[in-house]
């Protein structure tokens, strides 16, 4: 055991949450504690609905079918083989028992209470969810783009829909089917139009009634520019890119009203359609509201450049789900090598802290220093700073305030399509989808993922791409309720 540790019983860390922020640490964490694992000093407990973390950036290829599904996600049992992984949904923690409330699988069955675990320490990671208004109609005919049973079913519904158009002899459904909207003009949205325009168009040689350019796609952005985080002159390229390929893109344009199908702009404008789809953002899981943490007014929870939550022991959290300082963004060169690493005592760290303490201002003019932007670059990069910390409290040895200059960013427009801004040097077209590419086959976790993601990609040069939906697999008791009911079929109105 390493000096400086001192283990009176079994210390137990639970990840809550199993997307960017819970692999990555939980991972860290079990290489750094791998001697205490093995001698049972140690113990680890990563919750999360899903056995798996999916890769967010390969979404749009699997929406399009240039990647396989089960390829742009990460088996969470398979990378943290000396981690519990417990199968659930955390519904709430109290920090004053340290227990956290876990409703797995067995108790909703059995309409029991959520299980209780007890923790030492507690890595909050439960994410973001989508972001969406009250606009009438939503709910109940929008879709998102955050996972991959989103993107898969989007990729079903796509499809689907070409084969309503090619089937149907009613002219106002064939044109509903073929007109698809897209809200929100980030890196989602983007994204996933231009891959799923693309897969569409190449479709469409296989539907002899639809031509490859009836297929209607609509783009809304309410500001005046999409991908800003590739900076003007690129968002203008990406939308000159987008426009050219005879998508509508509309800026400075809100959604009012999708109820019946019909999405209603601002500008008054109608368009009957089957498809929409909502990708204008992340808030906080909502579940961290019963965490008994202080949150800001996005609801994010509190923390310090360290990553511990505000005011809370043994708390930590990082991600979409926490609001922490973005001390690259306004530190000086001088401060930030002053302030790099200090010694923060046990004692130190369990006095309450005021959720508008110093340090989350700018030493200089009390300023409130920005936080870090809810994105998968800070998420990787917190969670790896979260895990040395923690270990570096058990081992009572100084922590390491976060601070990450980002050096760009990347999108792709669809195939051998995209645009960048990396270190100041700006790309488009191939180059930038190349880039696109290399930068997230290397951030993929594992190397089994980004053997499997390569070889697809090879393969994807040799032979076509796959138009087949899969829409079955979303009523996958259809045929077997057929069988044990033959009137069933009958029944149907």
């Amino acid at each position: 055991m390493p000096h400086g540790r001192v283990t009176k019983h079994t210390a137990h860390i639970v990840v809550a949450g199993g997307g960017y922020v819970g692999l990555y640490s939980a991972r860290r964490l079990q290489r750094r504690l791998r001697r205490e694992l093995r001698g049972g000093d140690i113990r680890i407990t990563v919750v999360s609905p899903d056995p798996y973390m999916t890769y967010q950036p390969f979404l749009p290829e699997a929406a399009a079918g240039s990647l396989s599904p089960r390829h742009v996600v990460v088996p969470l049992r398979r990378v943290l083989p000396h981690c519990r992984f417990l199968p659930g949904e955390v519904v709430g923690a109290d920090p004053v028992t340290r227990t956290v409330m876990v409703r797995t699988a067995a108790e909703s069955d059995a309409s029991g209470e959520p299980l209780r675990l007890e923790y030492d320490e507690l890595v909050l990671a439960p994410g973001s969810i989508s972001r969406t208004l009250p606009v009438p109609g939503l709910a109940e005919h929008g879709v998102g783009f955050k996972n991959i049973e989103e993107a898969i079913g989007l990729r079903n519904h796509v499809l689907e829909q070409l084969d309503i158009a090619s089937s149907t002899r009613d002219s106002t459904a064939r044109d509903a089917a073929l007109t698809f909207v897209f809200v929100g003009g980030g890196y989602a949205g983007v994204e996933a139009l231009a891959e799923l325009e693309d897969m569409a168009r190449y479709a469409c040689r296989y539907y002899p009634n639809i031509r490859p350019d009836e297929p209607r796609w609509l783009l809304v952005e309410a500001s005046d520019r999409i991908l800003p985080e590739v900076g003007p002159e690129m968002g203008a390229h990406a939308l000159r890119e987008l426009r050219g390929r005879n998508i509508d893109v509309r800026l400075n344009t809100r959604l009012v009203s999708c109820e019946d199908r019909v999405a209603i702009l601002d500008d008054g404008s109608r368009h009957p359609a089957r498809t929409l789809v909502w990708t204008t953002g992340v808030k906080p899981h909502p579940v961290l509201a019963d965490c008994g943490v202080p949150l800001d007014e996005a609801g994010r929870v509190r923390c310090e450049p360290d990553l511990r939550v505000t005011g809370v022991p043994h708390v930590w959290a990082a991600g979409d789900a926490a609001a922490v300082p973005d001390l690259a963004a306004t530190a000086e060169p001088a401060e930030a090598a002053g302030t790099e690493q200090r010694r923060r005592s046990g004692t130190t760290a369990d006095k309450p802290s005021h959720p508008d303490a110093p340090r989350a201002r700018s030493p200089r003019s009390g300023a409130r220093t920005p936080m870090c932007a809810p994105n998968a670059q800070h998420a990787v990069r917190q969670a790896r700073t979260l895990a040395d910390n923690l270990v570096a409290t058990l081992e009572d040895r100084p922590t390491t305030d976060y601070r990450h200059r980002q050096g760009g960013s990347v999108a792709s427009l669809g195939l051998h399509r995209g645009v960048a801004r990396v270190y100041g040097r700006k790309l488009k077209g191939l180059n930038a989808w190349l880039l696109h590419r290399v930068y997230h086959l290397g951030r993929m976790p594992t190397g089994n993922r980004k053997a499997r993601v390569l070889a697809e990609w090879a393969l994807a040069g040799l032979f076509k791409r796959e138009i087949v939906s899969l829409g079955s697999l979303e009523h996958p008791r259809a045929e077997f309720e057929l069988a044990a009911d033959p009137d069933r079929r009958r029944k149907r109105p």
